[in-house]
């Protein structure tokens, strides 16, 4: 392997796939995996389950779902279709699907053929794909029909890349048709031999400073997110979850382990509408939802508008609304509670370095801590420390380390990179954060986000909290500009909801109420872009304004 193994404390775990194994024994018939694109919805006021019985469109079902007996023999199915074009164990094979009832049956299969999977962004541009199969050194890749453009651009530039399987009608000349080859291929477990020390998948980070690092995890990290996952919610058989984000990224995947632990049904949503939500939470009887922070809030804004009646969905049974990937405004859980008194509510703090969701956790049982992420997770350790690496005094901000058997084992060909955030089995986050006098941890803000505005530290999370109790606020974003006199301001980039007007002076006058040097220096009124994990795209609108900033500087001079 290309990095030193880190030492890992914790428990001892099985490997995932034989998860899968023990849910097609015990509950063959029952629905696992659940798939509904409601662009495809008719116009007639039917179900989606009566819809599923009548006849889709050619490769464009509304509705499909498939039994847990019938998941295994298709990863099995792709595990002997890897091994028959002589894949080996470690190899690297690549996913670049959408979110459909193909993406985790590729997912296990690969696991189960030995191999070590690696997730891909389905926004990622040709050369960005290019890039990371390369940087993964990938000898196999499995993509849909969306991305058959950019295959075709770099499709004779991956030597590496071996074998190329198409999911979808209308193969390309340049790969094998998964539809047609996995029909061929055994059912049966191929049963490679599987270790909790083995290599077992490669996600990419966001990419925020350039092109995404390849984060590397065993095994072992896979089923301790599960494991915490499911110590954290307490998921029962019974437990339906409705996957809205992505599964090429650690977070739904990893929160979706937790039932899949125990057999639950889970429902792949391909949309992120309102009213699609509480559709699907109804007619599929979700118990319960991850959202992210603009899901959310476009759920409430659609609520208090009245384009949506709570009575006309069923919703008694949705038990847990968690949320995570980003901070979360107290605000908007202030909100969703009063609007959902029912709801048991969580959040999650993760990193892909650290799988994803859990290794801090606020728990159910402390909502009246809105606005903290936690403490640690199971199974986990955490600090918050000093540019001397010495723990600083409770109510004090650094940076927040954790350590946990879920933690990477390196940034794959990347020793220095793993260097600087791995220390002492300790993964340094890059986040800010302070512990309260209870020993609760509040994330202040990224390391890197903070501003420095005439030698004052400001930590724009802060800020964006308290825009976002404006109602007219749909979503605000609050970088550093740079400024000749005081090095750095801070500007926020404010979105409105639609049927709002705000002018700069109202802005102005409601940001009295922070203290003077943390009221923004400069009002922008525009959309605030956020990734498909619901972050905020701080460096593009770096790019944006920062650039005209700068250019700003120059005319004056």
């Amino acid at each position: 392997m290309p990095c030193a193994s880190q030492e890992k404390e914790g428990i001892s775990f099985m490997p995932i796939t034989e998860v899968l194994t023990k849910n097609a024994r015990l509950y063959p018939d029952e629905v696992a995996l659940v798939e509904i694109n409601p662009s495809f919805e008719p116009e007639s006021r039917i179900t989606w389950r009566e819809y599923s019985l009548m006849q889709p469109q050619p490769g464009e079902p509304f509705r499909r779902e498939i039994t847990w007996k019938e998941f295994d023999k298709k990863a099995n199915r792709f595990a002997n279709l890897l091994l028959t074009r002589g894949l080996k164990k470690g190899d690297k094979v690549a996913i670049l699907l959408m979110n459909s009832l193909e993406w985790l049956p590729v997912y296990f299969g690969a696991l189960r053929a030995g191999a070590v999977a690696v997730p891909l962004n389905y926004r990622y541009t040709a050369e960005e794909i290019k890039y990371c199969l390369d940087k993964a050194d990938c000898t196999m890749l499995i993509f849909g029909p969306e991305f058959i453009g950019r295959m075709e651009e770099i499709c004779d530039r991956i030597p590496k890349v071996q074998h190329l399987f198409y999911v979808g009608e209308d193969c390309p000349t340049f790969a094998d048709s998964y539809n047609q080859m996995i029909s061929f291929c055994s059912s049966r477990d191929p049963q490679i031999p599987l270790t909790d020390d083995d290599p077992g998948a490669i996600y990419y980070s966001s990419g925020t400073t350039g092109f995404p690092k390849a984060i590397l995890h065993l095994h072992r990290s896979l089923t301790h997110a599960m494991e915490t996952e499911q110590a954290h919610h307490q998921q029962t058989h019974e437990d339906v979850f409705l996957c809205i984000p992505p599964l090429y990224h650690t977070g739904a995947k990893m929160h979706w382990f937790g039932s899949f632990m125990v057999g639950g049904k889970a429902v792949l949503l391909k949309g992120t509408k309102p009213e699609w939500v509480l559709k699907a939470a109804s007619e599929e009887k979700c118990s319960i939802v991850w959202l992210l922070v603009p899901w959310a809030q476009d759920v409430l804004d659609m609520i208090d508008r009245g384009d949506v009646k709570l009575e006309d969905y069923q919703l008694s049974q949705w038990r847990l609304m968690h949320i995570g990937a980003q901070p979360v405004p107290p605000s908007l859980i202030k909100r969703w509670l009063q609007v959902f008194p029912h709801h048991q509510y969580d959040t999650n703090y993760g990193l892909s370095e650290s799988i994803g969701p859990g290794c801090v956790h606020l728990g159910v049982e402390n909502v009246h801590k809105v606005g903290a992420i936690g403490k640690a997770g199971y199974g986990w350790q955490v600090k918050i420390v000093g540019d001397d690496h010495q723990p600083v005094a409770r109510g004090d901000v650094g940076e927040l380390c954790v350590k946990g058997p879920g933690v990477m084992e390196c940034y794959y060909k990347d020793e220095k990179s793993t260097n600087e955030v791995l220390k002492d089995g300790w993964l340094y986050t890059g986040d800010m954060a302070m512990e309260d006098e209870d020993g609760f941890i509040f994330l202040v803000d990224r390391k890197k986000d903070v501003i420095i505005t005439g030698g004052e530290n400001l930590y724009p999370v802060q800020i964006e909290n308290y825009i976002r109790k404006h109602d007219a606020v749909k979503d605000v974003a609050v970088i550093g500009l740079p400024d000749a006199r005081l090095g750095e301001i801070a500007a926020a980039i404010i979105e409105l909801k639609p049927e709002y007007e705000m002018t700069e002076e109202e802005m102005n006058d409601f940001c009295t109420g922070l203290p003077r040097y943390k009221r923004p220096r400069k009002l922008i009124f525009a959309d605030v872009p956020r990734n498909p994990t619901g972050k905020i795209e701080k460096p593009r609108l770096r790019s944006i304004y920062c650039g005209e900033s700068l250019v700003a500087q120059q005319i004056e001079k």
